[in-house]
């Protein structure tokens, strides 16, 4: 049996000591609340290896055990609602429409007119397209410059995705084999699109996995300066992602939930870490203080978790804001993450401890923290590089403020001029065939023949709707294309602008005012388009609903915290300005350095949910140790106490999960390149401006103010 452990030497008004029933006992041991008996049957001799099993069998159970096929869609879906998905199901239900078009653009290597000799060429491509499709091939259809053709045939848009993938990768050799050597083709088309996409996802999200693990593993070597620590959160954290995959993959079948699930595993390594890290560096603080690790270790546990919980449940609740969204990616994003970060926190609170009182204090081997060197050690809350920060900051708090708010202010330019809303071709990181093709056409056909607006109205108005049609500016020509059961006609409308941009939505607006004003509500006017405009609405009208209800939340859990209103409301604003001034730093920096024209229309809500509710995460880290420094130090010394305390952790938090956020750049998706970038910057601008210098220079203002109507400053 392990001697007592000496008395820690700072201690904290109201922190009782736990006492393991199997394991050396504190001063405090007389405290025996439910958090000192989770925390001794955690980190006790014996009890740690059954915790550990437990809680290793029930994560490895989950990824094993649980099984779905994932999300429903991806980013991109929109609500059944919307007009554009009314139109697009009854235009799917019409006589051959689940035969969709493939073109094959055909243009000269030199990019000449084509000649009557390349003319045999491209019958050769028509043929063997028709003989790899196994239907007819239309064409050849010449530009009016001459410079480019076209042949189309058709798919079965019904098959499922590995049929339509083979015949597309068909239809591609079979034209490029076909292709005399002085003719350049490129297969496109709706199905051309979607296998695309689904080939630039393909071992994706692993690249992800890799590039995140390997990130996390790299920081956590450098955090911990040990060749063993960085393996156990590392582990426990991978598992954590293990199920919460499995578990929101499941979620995804059973709700048919949108989301992409590249940012779920972000999330739950990025958060998971960030938990690990304040509870470990809480542990070798306490490792100082007694020979007994596993009272150190409980120690540690019982006072992080509040602060962990508290960080967790605002995240949580933030994204279950979601619901009340439009958009279904924005719901299934919301519920999904909540889940995994739901088993992020499991798993860090109650397998990690089992795990690390398992392997004792040389897991932190060759720095190995004891209490016989607490003498000469020097204690950062005062002498620490943050804790000099700190006190440099609060010394002039007014001239900090004033230097930070125009840092950010500069920063927040970014969004001046900025536009929103990507265009079809501008929403891959990297070019593919079929973004080839789109252009080719827009170039030689018109912008619109690529894309043309899709409109479904009644069949007895349908010679009424294509004049209306043609009369609205911007459309060039409308045809009939055939009817649908119910009644429906479809008909076609090819406008003079580029699928998705602002001209080509003017076109779209111009027809839904036409033909809702003459024919009715049961117009609808679908296509790309439309869709990307409907898109930008929702996305537009969730963004206002659901922004200030993430507030209302962290506002409501930090006053619950802090136990006060002033500081909350201080925060909370200063929490928002680096949201703010972050998207348009990330704005910046996509325009300078990755010449990204606009910003997707889903960023700027995503974009402000994990920036509030990941920053708040800090400011919950650093102010609750605060309040507890204030009871002690008073309001400005306990800042600095504060900062210098955990301005290491907070940091390397901080740059774990802005690294973990920007390995969402490997995926080929514009919109998460984007999503990664400006919660990237955004996290460490956070972590090194607002949470090492505004907010404590605020604290330094106000004083004790802050604590307003609680006033544990009183106490000191």
């Amino acid at each position: 049996m392990t001697a007592p452990a000496p008395a820690p030497q700072h201690t904290h008004r109201g922190d009782p000591t736990p006492p393991p029933a199997d394991t050396a006992v504190g001063p405090d041991a007389k405290d025996s609340g439910p958090g000192a008996r989770i925390a001794g049957f955690l980190t006790g001799r014996r009890s740690a290896w059954l915790a550990a099993a437990l809680f290793l069998l029930l994560l490895v159970g989950m990824a094993g055990g649980l099984r779905g096929a994932g999300p429903a869609a991806g980013m991109d879906a929109l609500p059944d609602s919307s007009e554009s998905s009314r139109a697009a199901a009854i235009a799917d239900t019409m006589e051959g429409a689940r035969y969709q078009p493939v073109f094959a653009v055909v243009t000269r290597a030199d990019g000449g007119e084509l000649s009557e000799a390349d003319m045999a060429g491209i019958e050769a491509i028509s043929a063997a397209l028709a003989d790899a499709s196994g239907r007819d091939a239309v064409g050849p259809m010449p530009s009016e410059d001459g410079a480019a053709d076209l042949v189309m045939t058709t798919v079965d848009s019904q098959a499922d995705n590995d049929a339509i993938d083979a015949m597309i990768t068909d239809l591609r050799t079979a034209a490029h084999d076909a292709a005399p050597e002085q003719l350049q083709v490129s297969v496109t088309g709706g199905p051309a699109v979607g296998s695309d996409i689904r080939g630039a996802f393909a071992g994706a999200n692993f690249t992800l996995l890799a590039v995140t693990i390997a990130v996390v593993a790299v920081l956590l070597l450098l955090t911990y300066r040990s060749p063993i620590l960085w393996l156990v959160p590392l582990v426990v954290v991978a598992l954590a992602d293990g199920a919460a995959g499995a578990l929101t993959s499941m979620l995804g079948e059973q709700f048919a939930l949108a989301f992409d699930a590249g940012v779920i595993s972000v999330l739950v390594f990025g958060a998971g870490t960030n938990y690990a890290l304040l509870l470990i560096s809480r542990y070798r603080e306490e490792l100082h203080t007694t020979d007994d690790h596993r009272a150190a270790l409980a120690t540690a546990w019982r006072r992080t978790v509040p602060a962990i919980i508290a960080s967790n449940v605002t995240v949580v609740l933030a994204l279950l804001t979601l619901l009340t969204a439009i958009m279904p990616a924005t719901r299934g994003l919301g519920i999904a993450a909540a889940a995994g970060l739901l088993v992020a926190l499991l798993a860090v609170l109650l397998l990690l401890p089992a795990l690390l009182a398992i392997v004792g204090r040389t897991v932190f081997w060759p720095f190995i923290p004891r209490p016989d060197a607490s003498a000469q050690r020097r204690d950062d809350a005062e002498h620490g590089v943050f804790a000099v920060v700190a006190r440099t900051v609060t010394r002039r708090p007014l001239l900090s403020v004033l230097g930070s708010l125009v840092v950010m202010a500069v920063f927040a330019t970014g969004l001046i001029g900025t536009s929103v809303g990507l265009s079809q071709d501008e929403q891959f990181a990297s070019e593919n065939e079929s973004s080839t093709g789109f252009a080719v056409m827009a170039e030689h056909y018109g912008a619109g023949e690529s894309a043309p607006h899709q409109i479904v109205v009644p069949e007895a108005e349908a010679e009424t709707a294509a004049a209306l049609v043609e009369d609205v500016p911007g459309i060039e020509r409308a045809s009939i294309t055939g009817t649908a059961p119910g009644g429906w006609a479809v008909l076609n409308a090819v406008g003079s602008a580029e699928p998705e941009s602002p001209a080509a939505r003017t076109e779209v607006e111009g027809l839904r005012e036409a033909l809702h004003t003459e024919i009715g509500e049961n117009a609808l006017v679908g296509g790309t388009t439309a869709s990307a405009l409907d898109v930008r609405t929702d996305s537009a009208r969730d963004l206002l609903i659901v922004a200030p209800m993430i507030l209302v939340v962290v506002l409501i859990v930090l006053i619950g915290l802090l136990r006060a209103v002033v500081a909350p409301l201080v925060l909370l604003t200063v929490n928002v300005a680096s949201a703010v001034s972050a998207i348009g730093l990330g704005l910046w920096v996509g325009r300078l350095v990755f010449d990204i024209p606009a910003l997707d229309v889903t960023v700027p809500l995503l974009a402000f949910l994990f920036l509030v509710a990941l920053g708040v995460d800090y400011t919950i880290f650093l102010v609750h140790r605060a309040r507890h420094e204030a009871e002690v130090h008073g309001t400005a010394h306990g800042m600095v106490r504060a900062v210098g305390s955990t301005g290491v952790v907070i940091t390397s938090a901080g740059v774990v999960l802005a690294a973990v956020f920007v390995a969402l750049g490997v995926l080929p998706l514009v919109v998460l390149g984007q999503l990664g970038l400006i919660v990237g910057l955004g996290v460490l601008l956070d972590t090194v401006l607002v949470r090492t210098v505004l907010v404590p220079a605020l604290f330094a203002l106000l004083g004790d103010r802050m604590w307003w109507p609680s006033r544990p400053a009183a106490r000191a």
